[in-house]
């Protein structure tokens, strides 16, 4: 298996977390009745900021604190949210990619789930 390398990889990597997010009751209507996201607007974004995250080109620049803030208003995000995105996020990134990218991106998955718990849950 190759490791993330491209926005490409990235976006593939989104596209294919994301169907499986939609895909379970337990968190997918976050984003279909509460978000109400429109995913083929959304993956642009999120490839964005996982390609700064990840490779360090491109140029997000949305607060993504405030956007799940501003989510968390609407309905509260819990820890067993946050454990199947991540479960989600760790098995994408499994069946598609290995390496060190691969790794990195799913650590820095990792770092940004126990930030926003922490901060949306002391808020």
């Amino acid at each position: 298996m190759k490791d993330i390398e491209t926005r490409e990889d990235i976006a593939l990597l989104m596209r294919e977390f994301y169907n499986r997010l939609l895909t379970d009751p337990a968190i997918s209507y976050i984003f279909t009745d509460v978000a109400k996201i429109d995913l083929e607007a959304h993956l642009p974004h999120l490839t964005d900021f996982w390609e700064l995250s990840v490779l360090h080109t491109g140029t997000y620049k949305k607060n993504v604190m405030q956007l799940h803030l501003d989510l968390n208003s609407k309905e509260k995000l819990t820890d067993t949210h946050f454990d199947v995105w991540l479960g989600h996020f760790n098995q994408s990134v499994d069946d598609l990619f290995s390496g060190n990218n691969a790794e990195k991106i799913k650590t820095r998955a990792l770092s940004i789930a126990t930030i926003m718990k922490i901060k949306i849950h002391t808020t």
